[in-house]
C-alpha cells in the first residue's frame, strides 16, 4: 500500500455523469503491482465539507505509460470536485487497496456482467484474463444507451453483449434477460454494479452452478476497517468489504436465502 501524489493526465467526460481520469505519478515512480478488482482511496482537495477520502475502483492500468485509469460518477460534492480536475491538476491517492477477483487455473468460459459504472473493475479484468490466454465474454448493462461505457475498449479483449431499459442499445432488458445467457455455456461469472442486478446474477449463476464473483460496492470511507461504513453481512458474520473484499465468492453473501 502507497500514498502517492500523481498528476491528472486527462480527464474525459463520457456522459454527463461519468468521467475517465487518466493519472500518472507526480514522481515518475514506476505504478506498483495492482490487481483487478482493488481500489484506491482519493483525497478531496479544496472542499472543506468533505473530509474523507471517495473510493473508487481501478479501472485499468496501462504500464507502458505508467497510466492508472479510474472511472467517476458524478454522485455528491466529493466526485464533483474529483470530475472537475484539469489535466496537470494534483490528486493524492492511497493505493491499492482490497483483496481482487481470481483467475481461474485454467482457460474456461467466463463473463464478465456489469452495469452503468460498474463496469469499471471489469475492463481490467479483461486485460488480465486475455493475458493468462482466455477469451472473455462482456456483458455490460444501463438504463439507457448513453450508459454503455467505454465499449470500445472491452471490444480489445472479447466478445461485447449489451442490454439496455429503453432498447436504445443491445438487447431491451436487464442484463440477466440477454439471450446470451441462454444461448452460451459459463464456467465462471464475475460482476460489478448495482446491487439489485449483482442478486440477479448471483441467483442465475447459483441457479445454473457457475461460479460467481462479485465486487461489492459498499460506501467504503477509510479503506482500512476502521469506520465500520462499508459492512456486509457474510454466512461467516459481518465483515468489513474495504478489508475483506471488495471481491467475494457469491457463496459467502447472504444473497441466495
Amino acid at each position: 500500500m502507497k500514498v502517492l501524489d500523481f498528476t491528472v493526465r486527462s480527464n474525459e467526460s463520457l456522459n454527463d455523469k461519468n468521467h475517465l481520469i487518466k493519472v500518472v505519478p507526480a514522481n515518475n515512480e514506476p505504478l506498483p503491482e495492482i490487481f483487478p478488482g482493488q481500489f484506491v482511496q482519493i483525497l478531496v482537495n479544496n472542499s472543506p465539507d468533505v473530509f474523507l477520502r471517495r473510493p473508487v475502483s481501478v479501472n485499468f492500468t496501462d504500464v507502458i505509460n505508467n497510466e492508472l485509469w479510474m472511472l467517476i460518477k458524478r454522485v455528491g460534492e466529493g466526485t464533483e470536485k474529483i470530475c472537475d480536475l484539469s489535466t496537470g491538476d494534483n490528486m493524492n491517492l492511497i493505493f491499492p487497496l482490497g483483496n481482487s477477483f481470481s483467475i481461474p487455473d485454467k482457460n474456461i468460459n467466463t463473463l464478465l456482467i456489469g452495469g452503468g459504472v460498474g463496469t469499471a473493475p471489469l475492463l481490467f479484468l479483461g486485460k488480465k484474463l486475455t493475458e493468462k490466454g482466455f477469451k472473455p465474454n462482456f456483458l455490460l448493462g444501463g438504463r439507457t444507451k448513453t450508459d454503455i461505457l467505454q465499449l470500445s475498449d472491452f471490444e480489445q479483449f472479447g466478445d461485447v453483449y449489451c442490454t439496455t431499459e429503453d432498447g436504445s442499445f443491445g438487447e431491451k432488458g436487464f442484463v440477466t434477460d440477454h439471450s446470451v445467457l441462454q444461448n452460451k455455456n459459463y464456467d465462471f461469472i464475475y460482476t460489478c454494479g448495482p446491487k439489485p442486478m449483482m442478486v440477479s446474477v448471483a441467483k442465475y449463476a447459483n441457479a445454473n452452478g457457475i461460479e460467481c464473483e462479485a465486487s461489492l460496492e459498499n460506501l467504503m470511507a477509510c479503506g482500512f476497517g476502521a469506520c465500520l461504513c462499508c459492512v456486509e453481512k457474510t454466512v461467516r458474520g459481518n465483515v468489513c468489504t474495504c478489508t475483506e473484499g471488495p471481491v467475494f465468492n457469491i457463496k459467502e453473501l447472504t444473497w441466495l436465502d
